[in-house]
């Protein structure tokens, strides 16, 4: 996946949002607001380094990261510009469809008839702009042949239409602005 999202000309930022301690206990990959804190934390860094300070930043999660993925993209003050969904559990995040202001993208397989359903009822409440795209014969994981790679095809059109292109930054004014971030003398 992030090997496409980078041909597209994306950077990526791989996170696991759990601790191999917590990851112990499943329970752990249910507790959405901890694990959209941590991605709304991992956004606040790349926002702080003087490379990315100004680039528009994306989420794409799976499954139970989906659900705290559009958490996190809900939170106020939300710098992200795009969310994508793959076989996410937005259920997980339900009450906070509505304040989720980013274009989202929801991808589901055909066979995962219970997310699908989770996925319906989520884009029915979005009030962003947004998308449902079905992968005929693909399943909770997108094992069968050929399905991540479409996956991966909408996610980097998805984020390449939705996060424009941040303007070129000189690294020497990003380094005076990394060591004053008010712009001052």
């Amino acid at each position: 996946m992030a090997s496409v999202l980078q041909d597209a000309g994306l950077g990526t930022l791989l996170l696991d949002l759990l601790t191999p301690e917590e990851e112990t206990d499943r329970g752990n990959a249910f507790d959405i607001p901890k694990l959209a804190q941590r991605i709304t934390a991992a956004e606040a860094w790349v926002h702080r380094q003087p490379q990315s300070m100004s680039s528009p930043v994306g989420f794409f999660g799976a499954s139970t990261g989906a659900g705290a993925a559009l958490w996190a993209a809900a939170e106020p003050g939300a710098r992200v510009g795009a969310v994508v969904s793959r076989g996410g559990r937005p259920d997980l995040a339900e009450g906070r469809w509505g304040t989720v202001e980013a274009p989202t993208l929801l991808i589901v397989g055909s066979e995962d008839q219970q997310v699908l359903e989770f996925n319906r009822q989520a884009q029915s409440e979005l009030q962003c702009e947004n998308a449902l795209e079905i992968i005929d014969g693909a399943t909770h994981l997108f094992e069968e042949p050929g399905t991540l790679e479409q996956v991966a095809r909408l996610a980097s059109e998805w984020f390449a239409r939705h996060l424009p292109s941040a303007p070129a930054i000189d690294p020497q004014d990003a380094e005076q602005t990394a060591a004053d971030p008010q712009g001052g003398p």
